[in-house]
């Protein structure tokens, strides 16, 4: 008796078509994925703005003498002799070993952040390092359209601005 063979499997054909609704279904979820991931980064970065906010009033009033602290890693050294942490996290401080340094500021979630000192010359603080009565804050993307799409900045009256064109010169309030 003579047995058929009999085959089994799928067709080229039908594997081009399962290949071809991926390939489709890829190039609508990509971009949609892509948006989420700069939200994200962007709320970091807003995030970013509040820790430095918080951290200055904290440093102002528990070391500063009134004065703003002229960089993050001022922010990130405990006061005096007793203290053992920082005002602001180790991840917003470039002198904390592992962090990612651009600049004098750190990059965190795809996006620049840094500070530097504004206004007139303010008191020695409690490690005798001189404040200043103004700060401001940036955070930018570091890959403009890809990592995030507005920018961000601050300073010691704590609002938050934003800039659509990715720059640190917004001058609208966030919302």
């Amino acid at each position: 008796m003579k047995r058929m063979s009999k085959n089994e499997g799928f067709t080229l054909i039908e594997l081009l078509i399962v290949v071809a609704i991926i390939g489709i279904i890829a190039a609508i979820a990509v971009p949609g994925l892509l948006r989420a991931r700069m939200s994200g980064n962007e709320s970091s970065a807003i995030g970013s703005m509040r820790a430095i906010n918080s951290a200055q009033a904290s440093y102002s009033s528990a070391c500063g003498q009134g004065g703003y602290a002229a960089t993050l890693t001022i922010l990130g050294t405990a006061c005096g002799a007793g203290g053992t942490q920082g005002f602001i996290s180790p991840d917003m401080n470039p002198a904390t070993k592992g962090v990612t340094v651009k600049g004098s500021g750190v990059s965190k979630s795809g996006y620049d952040t840094d500070m530097v000192k504004a206004g007139a010359a303010g008191p020695n603080d409690g490690n005798g390092v001189g404040t200043f009565t103004d700060y401001t804050a940036t955070s930018v993307p570091t890959n403009l359209g890809s990592t995030g799409q507005r920018g961000f900045n601050t300073n010691a009256a704590g609002t938050i601005f934003v800039d659509p064109n990715g720059t640190a010169t917004g001058t609208t309030p966030l919302q």
